[in-house]
């Protein structure tokens, strides 16, 4: 094996297992774990943990129905099914191999479909943009809503605590994102004739004209509409767990639906930290966020725990569903599939 190996394999795979331990350490080591299972045991009302299971089902499907969109565009007719595989198995191989289930299922749709690989991937990393530029507009939107809160929480809680909220409430932070979006700009449209930066700006017009293919697709209205459906769902499973514990429904009656906004956004940002399946900094995030409207560390711990457990557990189920029925699946590769 050659160290270039090495170190991808490092990289891919040991980091984002030593950022899981090392968070989830650090999570249990501030939490009273015997009384946070206590309060699992006495507190929980299951009923709603597996409502947001139910829920959470449907927003896989969403997404295959979107991704579908995406690919008809391209000339690859891929049956419904088969596209809910790809995504029940790609949450499942990422459990275990951070980010290589989204190289599984672009393989596992290129080659039942027989379609080319990289036309395959190119819809998948839009798929995965879209997310990523979701995630940024809620963000912006939540933080202008509850910038209050969250400054008010960073400044009282600590120097670290305090040190974020001072960055964060800087001009300075605002303007250098500004100068980074001037510079990307120039960087763009300057006609670079070799190098490395004729390279790399190759690369980002690529991955660009993947995402822009979405604009100009038939059926972008439809391809609006179950982004929509994805993201409420996402939105909707964080939001249904609040009502599993008297003291989430307690920042819900306090401080209303924004609460929940919060700690989806933070959650969902977190998701960006190479770990398996967001094992750590999703609990971290939750954490904080509950943090800023006064639930203590344990009880959040509780609800974080229980809620990502859960959701593992769910995409194991999904994970063995799936690779079962497609060993089962006798079709041949045939692209013309409806």
């Amino acid at each position: 094996m050659t160290p270039r190996k090495v170190w991808q394999i490092f990289l891919k795979y040991i980091i984002p297992l030593i950022i899981s331990v090392g968070l989830c350490y650090l999570l249990f080591k501030g939490i009273d774990f015997k009384e946070m299972l206590a309060i699992v045991r006495d507190k929980c009302d299951f009923r709603w943990i597996a409502f947001a299971m139910v829920v959470s089902i449907f927003s896989h499907v969403f997404r295959a129905l979107r991704w579908g969109i995406q690919l008809r565009a391209l000339g690859i007719r891929a049956p419904l099914y088969a596209l809910v595989y790809s995504i029940f198995g790609t949450y499942a191989v990422n459990l275990v191999f951070p980010r290589l289930g989204e190289v599984w299922r672009t393989g596992y749709i290129a080659q039942r479909q027989d379609a080319p690989f990289a036309t395959v991937f190119g819809s998948m990393v839009a798929d995965r943009l879209a997310d990523t530029i979701t995630v940024l507009l809620l963000a912006l939107i939540t933080f202008a809503l509850a910038s209050g809160a969250i400054l008010d929480f960073l400044h009282t809680n600590g120097e670290a605590y305090a040190a974020i909220g001072a960055i964060l409430a800087s001009p300075w932070l605002w303007s250098a994102i500004a100068v980074g979006v001037a510079a990307l700009w120039w960087f763009m449209t300057r006609k670079w004739t070799a190098g490395p930066f004729f390279k790399l700006q190759n690369a980002l017009r690529e991955l660009w004209a993947g995402f822009a293919v979405i604009v100009r697709m038939p059926g972008k209205a439809q391809w609006l509409l179950w982004t929509v459906a994805l993201w409420g769902c996402y939105f909707l499973q964080n939001y249904i767990t609040f009502f599993a514990f008297p003291f989430t429904r307690e920042v819900l009656a306090d401080h209303g639906i924004l609460a929940a906004l919060v700690t989806f956004v933070l959650s969902s940002i977190s998701m960006g930290v190479p770990s398996n399946g967001g094992i750590g900094p999703w609990q971290w995030a939750v954490i904080f966020a509950l943090g800023i409207y006064g639930v203590g560390a344990t009880e959040a711990g509780a609800f974080a725990n229980l809620v990502l457990g859960s959701q593992t557990l769910l995409l194991i189920a999904l994970g063995i569903f799936t690779f079962a029925a497609i060993a089962l699946d006798k079709k041949k590769k045939n692209p013309k599939i409806q």
